[in-house]
């Protein structure tokens, strides 16, 4: 079983203190909560891998093999010889790859947007309004062994209230 806890913070250095003493300590599911844009936050935790350059990679890769086999294979299904041209030229064929390319690189990538921000939301997130008014937040998700560990080192940072949430 998991446990879900948030710290409440009256300033953001304390918000960070105590982001900082968790991932030191081993934590890896900690998301903060601000009003304000924090600045400090990647230094703290730092920075995360997207995977959006691989949705866009894919959808590219996919767009542009897709588009020039659909191009050669209908012309050699419906062969219009002309001229003596061969019947999959290049030039011709590059066009409707490039953009085959750059429309499912750009759909693929806006799928992959709403993955890695988790819309639609399917589940509720731990939140308390204060996050949107004048407190800032952490939320960590940790095993039920390690969560008085978590209240100790919120506490320990400064946290004007600790709470275990249920989600």
């Amino acid at each position: 079983m998991s446990a879900n806890i948030i710290g409440v913070y009256q300033y953001a250095d304390d918000l960070l203190d105590a982001a900082g003493r968790l991932k030191a300590s081993g934590f890896d599911e900690i998301e903060l909560m601000s009003p304000i844009p924090l600045h400090g936050v990647e230094k703290v935790l730092g920075p995360k891998k997207s995977v959006l350059r691989r949705f866009a990679l894919f959808g590219a890769i996919v767009g542009g093999v897709g588009g020039f086999l659909m191009a050669a294979l209908s012309a050699i299904v419906f062969i219009l010889p002309t001229s003596g041209r061969p019947i999959v030229p290049w030039p011709p064929f590059l066009i409707i790859t490039f953009e085959t390319t750059i429309l499912l690189g750009t759909l693929a990538t806006l799928i992959g947007f709403f993955f890695s921000a988790n819309l639609p939301a399917w589940k509720d997130r731990p939140y308390l309004p204060a996050f949107s008014d004048n407190r800032f937040g952490v939320h960590v998700g940790c095993d039920e062994d390690a969560a008085e560990k978590v209240e100790k080192i919120m506490l320990d940072a400064g946290a004007e209230k600790v709470e275990r949430v249920k989600t």
